[in-house]
């Protein structure tokens, strides 16, 4: 698993926080995002116990890969925010 990236971002320092109007509005498209990947990730899963031929063993293994970079991006996300708000 790839390690989250630590403030990638060269505009904000890392003492600096988000707006409050703002990070409500950040946290709820990370909360739908999580949501979404939770979905796909599951599915993934359940596609992995079944019984499959070539190409779709190829296609899931595609899958898997996007998925674990999406979930990366995402625990960088979420990791981005908390260093970013007020508590």
């Amino acid at each position: 698993m790839t390690e989250p990236r630590k403030n990638s971002n060269p505009g904000l320092s890392d003492n600096e926080t988000i707006p409050e109007d703002l990070a409500v509005e950040i946290r709820k498209l990370a909360h739908e995002l999580s949501n979404a990947l939770e979905i796909i990730v599951q599915t993934s899963y359940l596609l992995g116990t079944t019984e499959m031929k070539e190409p779709a063993t190829n296609w899931l293994r595609m899958m898997d890969d996007g998925v674990q970079k999406a979930m990366d991006i995402s625990l960088t996300l979420r990791g981005f925010i908390k260093d970013h708000t007020a508590d």
